[in-house]
C-alpha cells in the first residue's frame, strides 16, 4: 500500500470531543473538527460509536444509547 492509500480520515460531527487511542496514547478529537492519521489504523482503538466508514473517512457519530 502507499503511503496516500495508508492516510485515514476521522470526522467528528458529534456536539462533544471523542477520546480514543493512537498508538498507545490517548488522543481527543475535538467535537466538529477534523484529524488525520497517517499509518492507517493499525494502532487506533476506537470506543463504541456510531461510525460511517467512507473510503479512507471515518465519520464519528454520537454515541448510541
Amino acid at each position: 500500500m502507499s503511503k496516500e492509500e495508508n492516510k485515514i480520515t476521522i470526522r467528528s460531527d458529534r456536539k462533544t470531543d471523542y477520546k480514543f487511542m493512537y498508538k498507545g496514547e490517548e488522543v481527543i478529537l475535538k467535537a466538529g473538527s477534523v484529524v488525520s492519521v497517517a499509518d492507517g489504523l493499525k494502532n487506533v482503538v476506537f470506543p463504541t460509536v456510531a461510525m460511517k466508514i467512507m473510503n479512507n473517512l471515518i465519520v464519528v457519530k454520537e454515541d448510541v444509547k
